[in-house]
């Protein structure tokens, strides 16, 4: 039940986002700026903030947790990249998809729903699962939006954007044991409290700017979806359990990875000038059917 309001709590923003546009408060240009805003400032605060707590993690789940990470990942890039072409024909909308296949809203939606699970500790964990996400969304997840597969076409400072530049610091706290500051940490803290309710918003005002029929989705949406919110993290869940992974290790994975498609589709769309009606739909359709199917995917390991 905490689960089901936490997944509410978080579809009325989407909700106040959409009225706000229609209010006209929200638009194309205020979108793009507060996108960019999210991306280039909100969230590496964010992603800075999950190891400036006092609280030290168990240290033993580092490894384990980076490892099946980066497994997670490179199995994902094959549903990113080749399950597409059996959805759509449309290479924008395959790149779309992909894109919505290989990354789920852990940084907006994640960190709270895990803290819900696991405790407040646990967002740490959930924050080293996303670190292979943080580099793979600026990289591969920007190809899949701009429909450029070519690693030619990788421009290399991605590699060096804000949200890559955190992830790196925040590994670096963490491997020196490095406690900061609460001068610091308390306005880097603030500022990342932004992203959540900033990047639901421009979802909601992106909705408001689609027809009915639209939000309403495809078949191809549905399909997408469904991936997305079932058969990926249980194919995971599945898979790394007859591996043998820790059963903590295995459930905060499967939770993060069973988050609706990432905010960053509609907001990578609107920062390199792609239509994000596709983008909105499976994100609109994700996160309002994930109030139902994370809750369930939980029973497993309940």
């Amino acid at each position: 039940m905490e689960n089901l309001e936490v997944m509410v709590t978080l579809f009325i923003i989407v909700i106040l986002g959409y009225v706000l546009c229609k209010l006209g408060y929200m638009g194309d240009k205020f979108d793009q700026k507060l996108a960019t805003i999210v991306i280039d400032i909100t969230c590496p605060s964010l992603i800075l903030s999950s190891v400036m707590g006092d609280t030290l993690p168990d240290r033993t789940l580092i490894l384990p947790l980076l490892g099946v990470s980066i497994l997670t990942y490179i199995i994902l890039l094959a549903f990113g990249f080749f399950v597409p072409r059996f959805i759509a024909k449309d290479h924008d909308a395959q790149g779309m998809i992909g894109f919505t296949l290989m990354f789920a809203n852990v940084g907006f939606i994640g960190y709270p729903i895990v803290a819900s699970i696991f405790g407040p500790h646990a967002i740490f964990y959930a924050a080293l699962l996303n670190m292979p996400n943080t580099f793979f969304i600026f990289t591969a997840g920007v190809m899949l939006i701009k429909g450029e597969y070519s690693i030619k076409q990788l421009n290399p400072k991605i590699l060096f954007s804000p949200a890559m530049i955190a992830a790196f610091a925040a590994a670096l706290l963490v491997a020196f044991n490095i406690r900061t500051p609460e001068l610091i940490a308390k306005p880097v803290t603030m500022v990342g409290n932004i992203t959540v309710p900033a990047a639901l918003m421009i979802i909601g005002s992106s909705m408001a700017r689609l027809p009915l029929h639209d939000i309403i989705g495809t078949p191809k949406v549905y399909v997408a979806s469904l991936l997305r919110l079932c058969i990926i993290p249980l194919s995971l869940f599945f898979l790394f359990k007859a591996l043998g992974v820790s059963e903590v290790v295995n459930a905060i994975n499967t939770v993060v990875i069973a988050m609706p498609a990432a905010s960053y589709g509609t907001m990578f769309c609107l920062k390199y000038g792609r239509n994000p009606a596709l983008m909105t739909e499976i994100t609109f359709i994700t996160t309002v059917a994930s109030i139902f199917t994370i809750p369930m995917i939980t029973l497993l390991f309940k």
